[in-house]
């Protein structure tokens, strides 16, 4: 949600050192329907975005002090603006530039002196693509989805959910919004797993807690080389209450189903809910008729299927 108020209009930061520069631009983009910040100097932009989370970045390469390589650096690597699509503004064509424009987190260039159609052009085209990414991660916000996009080279969140947030921060103990070292291996996992249409592996235990992950490869989406993964704990109450909720069972018979999962003979399961055996197979005949299964082999497989439920040591 931005900080900025835009009435509802797409904001553009422009950072450049040039008065005519700027005053060129502005009166271009605010005819054009677009809500325009300024920034005349690296801090400031750097503030600005981060503080007004603009959907495009119009940046000057060289300015005083910090240069516009350095700037577009920093904001790729704070969580808050790494999203944010950068065109560079230079008058230096010369490839080693070019390179370092795209090599500091760059998705576009134009060359000064500015052709104001041709930055709406660029503008519109990236505009695009970030208003989609927007879309879709509203859409998982509003859903409370466990969400989070990394980048495949080296582990680095892109964007996250809330409800992701929550859950990194409970199993991994994570304190910003960067990515845990630890993380990279699980998301090495995830995608070897989830690409090859396995069950969501288990990345990590906590007490009676576990967390798991279902991936996306994003590059039919036109974002090479990101990584969408779908997080989803699983503890013994949330497993129950999937069992209830699949079957319309009662909590008691779903206990007993949970721990026919887990291997659990009716003795076992007697002694784990302090419950006569005898009750124990009345819970269980009760589960089999509302499953359509005779047998216990049977009843857990069906649930593990539909409740999507990974097995484990209990």
């Amino acid at each position: 949600m931005k900080h900025f108020d835009s009435a509802n209009r797409d904001v553009v930061l422009i950072v450049d050192d040039v008065p005519e520069n700027l005053s060129l631009l502005h009166d271009a983009l605010d005819e054009a329907g677009y809500a325009v910040l300024v920034a005349t100097n690296g801090e400031d932009a750097l503030q600005r975005a981060r503080k007004s989370r603009p959907d495009v970045i119009l940046l000057d390469a060289l300015m005083p002090g910090i240069d516009g390589f350095e700037v577009a650096k920093r904001m790729k690597a704070d969580f808050a603006t790494q999203h944010i699509p950068i065109i560079f503004m230079t008058g230096l064509t010369e490839t080693e530039h070019v390179v370092a424009a795209f090599a500091s987190g760059g998705a576009d260039y134009v060359t000064k002196p500015i052709k104001p159609q041709e930055v709406l052009a660029r503008i519109t085209a990236h505009m695009q693509n970030a208003r989609q990414m927007k879309q879709a991660r509203s859409a998982l916000d509003d859903y409370g989805q466990a969400t989070v996009v990394v980048r495949e080279t080296d582990g680095r969140m892109i964007w996250q959910t809330p409800k992701a947030r929550k859950l990194l921060q409970a199993y991994f103990d994570i304190e910003n919004e960067h990515i845990h070292p630890d993380l990279l291996p699980w998301v090495m996992k995830a995608r070897q797993a989830g690409l090859e249409g396995r069950e969501p592996p288990v990345v990590v235990v906590k007490e009676s807690r576990r967390l798991l992950a279902s991936l996306q490869n994003l590059e039919s989406q036109g974002h090479d080389g990101e990584l969408l993964i779908v997080l989803r704990e699983e503890s013994h109450a949330s497993v129950v209450e999937a069992l209830i909720t699949n079957f319309q069972l009662t909590a008691r018979e779903a206990e007993v189903l949970y721990w026919v999962i887990y291997g659990k003979t009716n003795r076992d399961i007697g002694e784990i809910l302090d419950s006569s055996h005898r009750t124990v197979n009345k819970h269980l005949e009760h589960v089999f008729e509302k499953l359509g299964v005779e047998t216990r082999t049977a009843a857990a497989a069906l649930a593990m299927q539909k409740a999507r439920i990974v097995p484990s040591n209990a």
